[in-house]
């Protein structure tokens, strides 16, 4: 069932719990996904972010993603991680999916709501949602380059949530992308602080490498929607590896099955984190909403 990250929020905001995001780079990523969802019975989204395009073409996987999440037994949404550019956006609403983001953190505040409420006022016309970020989430996801940490500053996001049209934004609370070179340092009071200032489900990026322990702590002081990109990536390669180093003889369809098994593995083992202690998730209570295309889009 396709929904939208506005609709996964609001369920998961009265359920005290947080939805996963998993990135879905290849086929095997999205049935690895979908399998653990549905066997958990519980909403996820499938993301692609915009900076690893080259890698895995939108025209390819925007598709697939969709028709996978049409067909699965539990809401799911696909979004657009990372947006970058206007152009990138509209083609990914154009091949359905469900939300997008706007990642104009680099910017001045100023700026960054202005081309926010720009992505937001395509996103409305075909009835999707928007994430926005604010603060610079360390390591590297929307492009190869690496970014330092820079906290989100609470003044800063009360404006940007009033004056942004967003469903959702991504916080620095020490955080970042990619492989952490030692233990994440979070700013849970930063966090708190935000929690409190922010009326807005707040998402956090970099999930991969924090502990089962903190990812429970992000949730219980208003984090509602985990990214989860490098821990994936890492799981189906490691399964790929263990396969392709058994004795014997070897195949595409063997190797295939291993890949959706490291996927799925991970991303069961992150969703009953995020569920916080095994609650019940209600699939029936996330409605699907009417979403539209644009006339000959």
């Amino acid at each position: 069932m396709l929904t939208t990250l506005r609709e996964l929020l609001e369920q998961a905001q009265k359920e005290e719990r947080g939805v996963g995001s998993f990135t879905c780079a290849n086929m095997e990523m999205v049935m690895g996904t979908i399998r653990a969802a549905q066997e958990e019975k519980t909403p996820v989204i499938l993301q692609i972010a915009e900076g690893r395009l080259r890698n895995t073409p939108l025209d390819y996987i925007g598709p697939l993603m969709v028709q996978a999440a049409k067909d699965a037994a539990v809401p799911i949404c696909v979004h657009l991680d990372h947006g970058l550019t206007l152009e990138k956006i509209e083609e990914a609403l154009s091949y359905g999916f469900t939300s997008i983001m706007m990642d104009g953190s680099r910017l001045p505040l100023s700026e960054n709501i202005r081309v926010t409420n720009a992505a937001a006022e395509m996103a409305r016309r075909y009835g999707a949602s928007i994430e926005a970020e604010l603060g610079s989430v360390g390591g590297a996801e929307a492009t190869d380059e690496v970014e330092q940490i820079a906290y989100t500053e609470v003044k800063e996001a009360v404006r940007f949530a009033k004056e942004a049209d967003i469903d959702a934004l991504a916080v620095a609370i020490g955080n970042a992308h990619g492989h952490y070179t030692g233990t994440p340092k979070l700013n849970f009071e930063r966090l708190k602080e935000l929690q409190v200032a922010v009326p807005k489900p707040l998402v956090l990026h970099g999930g991969s490498g924090i502990t089962d322990d903190d990812f429970r702590r992000c949730i219980a002081n208003g984090i509602r929607k985990v990214n989860i990109a490098t821990a994936s990536l890492d799981a189906l390669t490691e399964h790929a590896r263990e396969y392709l180093s058994t004795e014997g003889s070897h195949n595409f369809y063997r190797l295939n099955d291993s890949m959706v098994e490291g996927v799925y593995q991970n991303v069961k083992h992150c969703i009953r984190v995020f569920n916080m202690g095994g609650r019940a998730v209600r699939v029936d209570s996330c409605k699907m909403p009417g979403i539209r295309q644009l006339s000959g889009a």
